[in-house]
């Protein structure tokens, strides 16, 4: 079989918003403890080389004892200190089940002060108008400061609750283990594993003392008027020669690390959800017949069953959460996806929830002293 493809507060927005109207180079540089990073840019290194606009992780669950409200949380740049003053960090809702953006909530950030400090505002768009990719519509957050501190600065703006800073990434990896079991050799990225006898496993947690700037909020779950399902996604785009650029977008977990090569991964991070059967299930099936012997039906089956084409985080908030139906602290989707790749072949990675996340926002803990910027 050939080789894989290199292929701030002010005003309180209307009821039910959403409801529509009418770089490492050679493996050599791969960022291990303390650097959380998920390889989405160019030979496993952050999106056009700068981990600013390197999107994480995203969830979405229940708020803890009132399933009322919703927890959306977008985690960028893993060195966890200033974003970029000309990116636009956006959450993208979709509700009716057509991949089309219905609602999005997009960050902005200052460019960061003398002494580090940086504030940010954050924009709701609704409709049409959320399909923009400018930071567009009703201003809920203006001007608030970035927390860099352990204390996280909590901003109430009607119903939403907003923050904004360096957390505790809750993202929990073995890194060793990943490069025991695949070979990024020749910028293949993590598209080759090697199955054997001995598990690849260390049992160590590699984001133990992680940091991560978190972007999060909690609204109430009726104002994104589910039908029943939503479709949610992370964009970060930045400003180059007068245009927005979209350099990364977050949906499934280690999607565009373990389904691209440095062939496609920039288009793929550019891309939008609508088109991404039409575009991507092709190379999403040739891969999975190298890293799991999947025959084109079992694989186009398998991404069917585990809907990750379109690249959305499903989250029917009517059922209680847990990856794949929205995203918590507590699954391995490290052990989910490569057990995906490799069919099953994989053994378990072991490892085990971080201990220091919070049940009130915005729920990821504390930054680790030893690692904060």
């Amino acid at each position: 079989m050939d080789a894989p493809p290199r292929c701030g507060c002010t005003s309180r927005a209307p009821e039910r918003p959403f409801e529509r109207s009418s770089g490492f180079p050679a493996g050599e540089q791969l960022e291990g403890p303390d650097m959380s990073n998920h390889f989405t840019g160019l030979s496993l290194g952050p999106p056009l080389g700068d981990q600013r606009l390197d999107l994480c992780d995203l969830y979405a669950f229940e708020v803890p004892g009132d399933p009322s409200r919703t927890v959306l949380i977008l985690n960028a740049n893993p060195k966890a200190d200033a974003m970029h003053p000309d990116a636009v960090y956006r959450l993208n809702i979709d509700n009716d089940g057509d991949y089309l953006t219905d609602g999005a909530f997009s960050w902005v950030f200052s460019p960061p002060a003398s002494d580090g400090s940086q504030t940010y505002s954050v924009f709701m768009a609704t409709g049409a108008e959320s399909r923009r990719p400018e930071a567009v519509g009703t201003k809920i957050v203006s001007d608030a400061a970035v927390s860099f501190s352990p204390q996280a600065n909590v901003v109430s703006s009607g119903d939403y609750m907003v923050a904004a800073g360096s957390r505790s990434d809750a993202f929990f990896f073995d890194f060793d283990g990943i490069k025991n079991l695949f070979d990024t050799s020749g910028n293949r990225n993590f598209t080759a594993p090697h199955l054997g006898g001995k598990s690849p496993w260390t049992g160590v947690d590699s984001n133990s003392t992680a940091n991560v700037f978190s972007m999060a909020i909690e609204l109430p779950t009726a104002e994104l008027a589910p039908k029943p399902e939503l479709h949610i996604w992370g964009r970060c785009s930045v400003q180059r020669d007068g245009e927005l650029v979209h350099a990364d977008r977050a949906g499934h977990p280690s999607m565009s690390s373990f389904f691209n090569t440095d062939d496609t991964k920039e288009e793929y991070n550019a891309s939008e959800p609508v088109n991404d059967r039409a575009r991507w299930t092709d190379q999403f099936v040739h891969l999975l017949g190298h890293t799991g012997g999947y025959s084109r039906e079992e694989a186009i089956t398998a991404l069917d069953e585990h809907g990750l084409l379109p690249d959305v985080l499903h989250f029917d908030p009517s059922k209680p959460a847990a990856y794949p139906n929205g995203r918590t602290f507590t699954e391995d989707v490290i052990d989910i996806r490569v057990a995906f790749l490799t069919k099953n072949e994989a053994p378990s990675t072991g490892l085990t929830p971080h201990t220091d996340t919070l049940d009130r926002f915005p729920y990821l803990g504390n930054p680790h002293p030893a690692t904060t910027s």
